[in-house]
């Protein structure tokens, strides 16, 4: 059976072989993808791929909501902020304010670099340790 499209089915076999941290850095790129394309339509006048991708974007940020644990502590801002992004594309929406968008990518840019970060450290402390095992 031939592969319709290649293109698709690494996307699908990236998602269904990521870790949970890699699938939530891939949903903070998504997100970003989806802010810069409603700036895009907002810029183009293009009213409905604006809501459209706008509520793309506000459907991953309440996918981050919803999967917070709240035991942790942190989570409680994190909620915060997401509740608060979340509010603005609202308002970013309502408004065709490209400017209000700017301002919650900042911050969706901010988390995914940070997320980043923390892949790569426990990436180098499983490597660190298996190595470390090893004489």
């Amino acid at each position: 059976m031939a592969i319709k499209n290649p293109y698709q089915a690494y996307q699908n076999n990236s998602v269904n072989t990521a870790s949970p941290g890699e699938l939530t850095l891939m949903l903070y790129n998504g997100c970003l993808k989806f802010l810069h394309l409603g700036k895009k339509a907002i810029e183009e006048g293009n009213i409905q791929e604006k809501n459209i991708n706008i509520q793309k974007a506000q459907n991953i940020i309440q996918e981050f909501m919803v999967t917070l644990n709240m035991d942790i502590p942190m989570s409680k801002n994190l909620q915060s902020l997401y509740d608060y992004m979340y509010r603005q594309l609202i308002s970013a929406n309502v408004k065709s304010d490209a400017a209000i968008i700017d301002e919650v990518e900042g911050m969706i840019v901010e988390l995914r670099d940070t997320w980043k970060q923390v892949i790569q450290l426990h990436r180098q402390q499983q490597h660190g340790s298996v190595q470390g095992g090893q004489v």
